[in-house]
């Protein structure tokens, strides 16, 4: 039995741990896999090859470094309060989904609408997660290259809708819906961050890490951002490009999840 440590430098949120570990569980002899998002490690406990894990991980281009083995034993995790976790996670996600959708088509809000996409894509990560355990790694991989090929079919329609709205439509998003959808998605996101980071303080650290949640506290404050600038401009431009940037944003997403279901 070998403890193996890879340094994955850009794994920087929830949705792309729980994309790593997908990925991992396809190898034969993997016993447990650990993450400390702090430091963007990931430890895993297996009888097989470590050459193996970093191909696997190349394979998702977010920079997995192999950094040591030993022979040291893990402590066993808690698979009932992980699963806990991620279902809260999944909750919270679908949650604020279907509520910023709802609101930026009302407010005519492209950033909260992409926002949306975000918070639904990361949602649907947590499901193939919760969904794909136990399965045959045959349904696992259906169910992630269908997930990856509606995330990237909504991102299109979101990037062509920015496109049009530009060229065509003039009317102003409504910047106050947009600032107070932001903040509550901004809660949501710090709520998910605790819970998920209680789960994993046994294993790894027990202060919550900023870093986990960075892309979608990123993603709030940019459509706050494009709010501001609406109102200082009088153009829906700057909510037109946070949107695009969004939509790019889970484009990109959509690929990696495509790259494990091959």
């Amino acid at each position: 039995m070998t403890i193996s440590r890879f340094h994955v430098a850009e794994m920087d949120c929830a949705a792309e741990e729980q994309l790593v570990r997908m990925a991992l569980s396809d190898i034969d002899g993997i016993n447990r896999v650990s993450v400390d998002m702090d430091q963007r490690d990931v430890v895993i406990d297996h009888d097989t090859s470590p050459t193996a894990i970093g191909t696997v991980l190349d394979a998702l281009r977010l920079g997995a470094t192999h950094v040591d083995d030993t022979s040291e034993i893990a402590p066993p995790g808690d698979e009932r309060r992980e699963r806990n976790a991620l279902v809260f996670a999944f909750v919270v996600n679908a949650g604020f989904f279907v509520s910023e959708l709802t609101v930026g088509v009302i407010s005519r809000s492209m950033g909260l609408i992409a926002d949306a996409l975000d918070m639904g894509a990361d949602a649907g990560v947590y499901a193939l997660s919760l969904v794909a355990v136990g399965t045959a790694t045959s349904r696992k991989k259906r169910l992630a290259r269908t997930s990856g090929f509606v995330q990237l079919g909504l991102a299109a329609i979101g990037l062509f809708e920015v496109i049009r709205r530009f060229f065509t439509d003039t009317t102003l998003p409504d910047p106050g819906s947009m600032i107070v959808m932001s903040l509550l998605a901004l809660a949501g996101n710090v709520a998910t961050l605790i819970v998920l980071q209680r789960v994993r303080s046994g294993e790894a650290h027990v202060q919550a890490s900023w870093i986990f949640t960075a892309n979608d506290i990123k993603v709030n404050v940019l459509v706050i951002g494009a709010a501001l600038g609406v109102i200082v401009t009088d153009s829906q431009v700057p909510d037109l490009v946070a949107g695009g940037i969004i939509f790019a944003v889970v484009a990109n997403g959509a690929r990696r999840i495509l790259n494990i279901s091959r």
